[in-house]
């Protein structure tokens, strides 16, 4: 285990770790979080919203980890909500994080159950052409797309999404690695560009009056903290999230 989980973490010395120190201080961390993605979903569907401050591990499918992802928390999610919650049928991902979500769409790639919405840096990791057949929305970005044009096609491309098809929830994959300066994104957004997105998508789910839940995803800068707080406490300020 300490040698796969190295190599999912891209942290070699891990190799050399004890199984019990591995699982205890890498995997039962990650556990948790995969799990507030799962009891997030129920509550989105129960309240009409939940956020997973964590989770968002959209480059682990059902068989594979990679990209720092060691367990698939959005395929569990609506697998759980398909098969344990009434009224949840279709699924909807939206995936704004920087990076390509290749995990969750090998695991749908022929699920006509769930649409995926997938806007990416096309020029990083992790290039994965078999699993861009499941994206139904493809959005692909240029090396240090900014503000005006991402927040435009965001805009865009998650009306047109929502418009083909209402689904029963909306995972909304919300990865801060988009900021500008990101050493992994390689994009160029600001902090206040990226608490529009979050705005746009929110506005677009509550208005349509579908259930979203949003986990966080990556983002590799102290700052990003500070930014998803931000963005949280906009959306409820402008009402669209509540206590």
């Amino acid at each position: 285990w300490s040698f796969v989980v190295a190599t999912i973490t891209e942290i070699p010395p891990v190799a050399f770790l004890p199984n019990f120190v591995v699982q205890r201080k890498v995997l039962k961390p990650l556990r948790t979080q995969a799990g507030g993605t799962i009891m997030a979903g129920k509550l989105a569907v129960d309240r009409g919203w939940a956020i997973n401050v964590g989770g968002g591990f959209h480059h682990c499918s059902s068989d594979k980890g990679g990209g720092f992802c060691a367990y698939a928390d959005i395929t569990l999610a609506i697998k759980f909500l398909f098969e344990r919650v009434q009224g949840v049928s279709k699924a909807t991902i939206i995936d704004l994080d920087a990076h390509q979500g290749n995990g969750h769409e090998r695991d749908f790639m022929d699920d006509h159950r769930v649409y995926i919405m997938d806007v990416y840096n096309r020029s990083i990791y992790p290039g994965d052409g078999f699993a861009k057949r499941a994206i139904k929305r493809k959005v692909e970005l240029e090396w240090g797309t900014e503000d005006t044009e991402y927040l435009q096609k965001v805009h865009t491309h998650v009306e047109g999404a929502l418009n083909e098809l209402k689904p029963d929830i909306i995972v909304y994959n919300a990865g801060t690695d988009i900021l500008d300066g990101d050493p992994l994104g390689g994009l160029a957004i600001s902090p206040q560009g990226i608490v529009k997105r979050d705005e746009i998508v929110f506005k677009a789910a509550r208005s349509r009056r579908i259930p979203i839940l949003m986990v966080t995803s990556g983002g590799y800068q102290k700052r990003t903290a500070r930014i998803i707080a931000d963005s949280i406490l906009n959306l409820h300020n402008l009402g669209l999230i509540d206590k």
